[in-house]
């Protein structure tokens, strides 16, 4: 596996690390300079190509998230207008804005009824500068909610954007299936770009949440072997009386 790149704020990142394909998608933290191949970085972080996706971006551990249009948030009711609820995604974002028919069905009579401080899943539509977010409960791909919409009781923990990456990208499926078998009844989860992971165990309730909130701070404080799986699931159960 080659060595991974490293950058910081005007760094030059050579072209050939970058996918060649005409319509690659360069994201978050990477400046093509004007009428030319050379890219220089403008934040810190570790450079990510995805060949596959033909995408490449600079992930950033501990930094801030800056919302696209595209990425799948969590994000908490602040308020309600006569047509749109505002919600929060984080403190660095402007205010997000959710139409009451921005939802799979919506109507007059069906459209969902939030209050404050409900939490909900959403993907941002439009994030244009100095404007507020528009958010979409529904998948313009299909029309449908594809698993957008509120999350209703459950728990959201703050994670670090490298582990909410990490966790959309399935990279610790292992570990999320031991601890799967491990708690009466399983739990569910739900990650969202803006580092925020809501998670929801209908058998276990709050023993069960607290165990799945606890390993994750674990995993983000450090890296976890595939190997030490078992013995960090087993702790942390036995820590929270599920073990």
């Amino acid at each position: 596996m080659a060595e991974a790149l490293v950058v910081l704020p005007g760094d030059a990142i050579d072209a050939s690390y970058l996918p060649t394909a005409q319509k690659r998608k360069i994201g978050l933290g990477i400046k093509q300079e004007f009428n030319s191949n050379d890219f220089t970085s403008t934040i810190a972080g570790r450079v990510e190509v995805d060949h596959r996706k033909k995408a490449a971006q600079i992930s950033t551990p501990h930094g801030r998230y800056v919302g696209k249009a595209g990425d799948s948030v969590i994000c908490q009711v602040r308020g309600a207008s006569f047509e749109t609820f505002h919600l929060y995604i984080n403190a660095y974002s402007p205010q997000a804005i959710l139409s009451h028919f921005s939802f799979e069905g919506a109507s007059k009579k069906t459209r969902p009824q939030l209050k404050t401080g409900d939490v909900v899943y959403a993907k941002i539509a439009s994030a244009q500068k100095n404007t507020d977010i528009e958010l979409t409960c529904v998948n313009p791909s299909t029309g449908k909610a594809d698993g957008l919409g509120p999350l209703n009781d459950g728990m959201v923990f703050d994670v670090s954007l490298d582990l909410a990456n990490r966790l959309l990208k399935k990279q610790l499926a292992p570990l999320m299936e031991e601890l799967g078998n491990k708690i009466p009844g399983g739990f569910e989860i739900v990650t969202g770009k803006n580092g925020k992971v809501w998670v929801h165990c209908a058998d276990a309730g709050a023993k069960g949440i607290i165990a799945v909130g606890r390993i994750l701070h674990k995993v983000d404080e450090g890296e976890v072997q595939e190997k030490e799986s078992k013995k960090l699931v087993n702790r942390t159960l036995k820590e929270t009386g599920l073990g």
